[in-house]
């Protein structure tokens, strides 16, 4: 009976809320990458350095660094409803408003602006899923709503070239209706959730009473699990070993994956490829790879209930593109390096989110999230800046790449020798059903196989 009331409740919870985080996250990544894009003329029209360019794009991250926490916090407290419509109808008008930028100082100031009114938003709907999702399922659902990520960057890439070609209408630049154009639905979605979102299960009309008592009592029984081991303060789970770990490994995963994003259409350039449609065209190629990488390792790390091997696995996988990218630079061949590291960069992202949930709950957990996303994503300022102070001083993306690629390594490193987080809410029924692929000899070491 159980088994009934379960797959009916996690069905109707994925078409009410996977949807929605899918195409919100995909207008937060058309935010990110129109940059990119908008780099192909807005750097000449404005007379911006490539590291220039880099410098003031990455200071988004520092908003977004200092008010991750306190977004997160205040979201746990107020509800997702409110606080997630709040960061996108911000963030949506500031995107607009960089259509404005007269050079390199007021670009800086918008794109600082645009993190502080984005901060908490992916850790916010990270978070929120743990309220709605069993251990078991996390990996696949930050997986699915994280498919947004891969799709923004290959359909908006046509999109945001497309909006570059209508240069001079109503007297604009093409960045300029760029940047306007994919703000505009932002605010939009925005008022939309308000009346999609809904804070707890205990309030979803969408659920039968069965349902709701099934899902409360999973999640109860799970966070319990986790309290037994060891219940954190806010600041304990902050500075906990473990949670600033998990931030080092994913600061260089980011500093690798934002470091090329920004840079990939003019990597396309260097190629020989001159028509800034073509080149969108081709961005798309790394990021359908990336899309793919994100939804099978998500299903393959739940389907093993493992993480941290999925992880490094990932990020060897990128260092590895990356290698191949710098190595071929300037020749189709870096195509295929891109389409690995992406692969790679993206496949991560399941494993690893699952890991805070597996031992935070509460106030811990979603200030923790936050600062791991927040000092993580220092890396979105780095990984920008690097490249394209390379770019300025060799005149190659070549070495940027390879500074890049050590990135995932050190991250690779991190993961083998340090990041060992037992599964608290693997049970021995778990372990010992037909859908579960842990390896028998791993089982005999799992919480759950314990007698």
């Amino acid at each position: 009976m159980d088994d009934i009331i379960e797959k009916s409740a996690m069905r109707k919870i994925y078409l009410r809320l996977l949807p929605f985080a899918i195409l919100s996250y995909f207008l937060a990544y058309i935010d990110r990458i129109n940059v990119s894009f908008a780099a192909l003329t807005m750097r000449d029209d404005l007379g911006i350095s490539a590291g220039a360019y880099g410098f003031a794009l990455g200071t988004f991250y520092w908003g977004y660094f200092i008010f991750e926490v306190p977004s997160n916090v205040i979201m746990e407290k107020v509800g997702a409803r409110i606080w997630i419509a709040r960061i996108m109808i911000t963030w949506g008008i500031l995107a607009g408003l960089t259509a404005l930028v007269t050079g390199s100082t007021s670009f800086g100031i918008v794109r600082f602006l645009l993190g502080v009114a984005e901060a908490g938003f992916f850790p916010g709907l990270v978070l929120y899923f743990t309220y709605w999702f069993p251990t078991y399922h996390h990996a696949r659902i930050v997986s699915g709503f994280l498919i947004g990520l891969p799709i923004a960057v290959a359909g908006g890439a046509p999109i945001s070239t497309a909006l570059l070609g209508l240069d001079g209408l109503f007297g604009l630049r093409g960045w300029q209706i760029m940047y306007i154009a994919e703000g505009v639905p932002t605010v939009l979605i925005g008022i939309l959730t308000l009346f999609v979102l809904t804070d707890r299960p205990a309030q979803a009309k969408f659920l039968t009473v069965e349902e709701k008592t099934w899902l409360s009592a999973k999640l109860d029984t799970e966070r319990k699990a986790k309290e037994a081991v060891r219940t954190f303060s806010m600041l304990q789970g902050m500075f906990d070993l473990k949670v600033l770990l998990l931030a080092l490994n994913y600061f260089g995963i980011v500093v690798a994956s934002l470091g090329i994003l920004f840079f990939v259409p003019q990597i396309i350039k260097s190629i020989g490829v001159t028509d800034n449609m073509t080149v969108g065209w081709l961005t798309m190629i790394p990021y359908i790879s990336g899309g793919v990488g994100l939804v099978t390792w998500g299903l393959v790390s739940d389907r093993m209930n493992e993480r941290r091997w999925n992880l490094l696995a990932a990020c060897a996988v990128s260092a590895v593109g990356l290698i191949i990218a710098g190595l071929t630079i300037g020749s189709w061949w870096a195509m295929v390096g891109l389409s690995i590291a992406a692969f790679g960069f993206y496949g991560s992202k399941g494993p690893f989110w699952s890991m805070p949930p597996m031992f935070l709950t509460g106030t811990a957990a979603a200030a923790s999230i936050a600062w791991i996303n927040s000092l993580g994503n220092l890396g979105g300022f780095f990984g920008p800046w690097y490249v394209g102070v390379i770019k300025d001083w060799t005149d190659s993306y070549a070495g940027g790449l390879y500074g890049l690629a050590f990135l995932c390594v050190m991250s690779a490193v991190v993961c083998a020798l340090f990041l060992h987080i037992p599964n608290p809410t693997v049970t021995r029924a778990h372990l010992r059903s037909p859908s579960c692929r842990v390896p028998v000899r791993c089982r005999r070491r799992l919480p759950g196989a314990s007698r």
